[in-house]
């Protein structure tokens, strides 16, 4: 208790210095408070991670589309079930049939 007593007037001096009051109030204003605050920085982060995979997504898709645009380019036969499968396209000879699934 007397170690209370003897370093309590110590803490309160160095509490309510002036100095100490504005460098803690502006921290706290920087961390929490404000356009660049910590909180704006994580949720940017994670805006930031989320558009990465979304990139990531849309250059798969890209490739995955030029290979098949070069099949159907180079190959007839790719073009052709591309056109059956899409356009239910057939020859004079055939029939189609149109399955649907409930879903």
């Amino acid at each position: 208790m007397k170690f209370l007593q003897k370093i309590f007037p110590i803490i309160r001096k160095i509490v309510f210095n002036k100095y100490f009051l504005a460098v803690a109030i502006f921290t706290i204003v920087i961390v929490f408070f404000g356009e660049h605050s910590l909180k704006n920085r994580w949720e940017t982060g994670r805006n930031i991670k989320t558009l990465k995979k979304e990139i990531r997504f849309y250059e798969e898709e890209i490739e995955s589309n030029k290979q098949k645009m070069n099949d159907m380019q180079t190959g007839d036969e790719s073009l052709e079930r591309y056109a059956r499968e899409k356009y239910y396209l057939k020859k004079d000879s055939e029939d189609i049939f149109i399955i649907k699934e409930d879903e």
